[in-house]
């Protein structure tokens, strides 16, 4: 399927994501051209092996892929649609409601692009995790407009075929919460949980156990990408985390008041907590199909 349907391609943006991509593709045999801001970055990407340096005298790639933060995903896929870049056109942003209505407002060409996001961590701008396998197995979430050709649709395919990746269709308000749930709300609570460190002596925090270590680890990730992208989430993420504070204060009052029951009132909270891992744990290595449902409690 790639081959006859995906032949050449453009990225633009060679973070993580994008370099990645652009490995993904080359390695199944797509002829890809590479664009960023930052000539180093290209350059960077280039020497990878990722792809060449886009020049102005390309012809139209069959697809252009905006592997950019999510603030620049829409003025990027404008610019790029106004040069005639490519036929169909996605972005990798972790982030979809805002940038699917500010498409359509900005005036891009609606039907060629099919916004998207491969589930898989966010971007990060160096390429010093870039991986042809990035997105092998995993889950990549489309958000195809109404209107959205089916010839849209079979590029994108091509694309995830070559990435290895699965395809899963959402709603961009869907996908947004599912994504505050699953990512960018426990990615801050893991943030503010860690800041309480920054300042501890060596010695100090020596005693940590793992578990801890493991529950703060995501929070090392770059803060100027997470925080555009918690930005673009707001609505969604602030509900998550509103629910949050409220158990958590919930369980300082019964810490506080502490009576006989206080023991009990722990447990169940704890008990939830369990059930909560033991189910997350019992999905690694579970590929969700097509057609799941969203999710469940979001």
């Amino acid at each position: 399927m790639t081959a006859a349907t995906l032949r050449t391609a453009v990225v633009i943006g060679c973070g993580t994501t994008g370099t990645s991509v652009a490995l993904a593709l080359t390695g199944a045999g797509v002829e890809v051209t590479l664009l960023d801001d930052d000539p180093r970055a290209t350059a960077e990407a280039v020497a990878l092996g990722a792809g060449t340096a886009w020049t102005p005298e390309r012809p139209p790639a069959d697809l252009v892929v905006v592997a950019t933060p999510p603030s620049a995903v829409v003025d990027v896929l404008y610019r790029a649609q106004s040069q005639g870049l490519g036929h169909a056109y996605t972005d990798t942003a972790g982030t979809k409601d805002i940038i699917s209505s500010d498409a359509e407002l900005r005036g891009c060409d609606l039907k060629g692009y099919v916004p998207g996001h491969p589930m898989a961590g966010p971007d990060a701008p160096g390429r010093a995790d870039a991986d042809a396998a990035r997105f092998s197995g995993c889950v990549w979430v489309l958000c195809p407009y109404e209107a959205t050709p089916r010839w849209a649709l079979r590029t994108l395919e091509a694309l995830l075929d070559a990435c290895g990746a699965q395809r899963l269709d959402l709603s961009p308000q869907v996908h947004d919460r599912v994504a505050a749930e699953l990512s960018h709300a426990p990615h801050l609570v893991a943030a503010v949980l860690s800041g309480r460190f920054a300042d501890s002596s060596s010695s100090f925090l020596g005693l940590a156990e793992q578990s801890l270590r493991d529950a703060v680890r995501t929070a090392g990730g770059d803060p100027w990408v997470w925080g555009d992208v918690l930005a673009h989430n707001a609505g969604p993420v602030a509900d998550v985390l509103d629910r949050i504070a409220r158990q958590l204060t919930r369980a300082a009052v019964i810490l506080r008041e502490g009576n006989d029951s206080t023991p009990l009132e722990l447990a169940l909270t704890l008990e939830e907590g369990r059930r909560g891992q033991t189910a997350l744990d019992g999905t690694k290595g579970v590929r969700t199909p097509r057609d799941a449902p969203a999710a469940g409690r979001v």
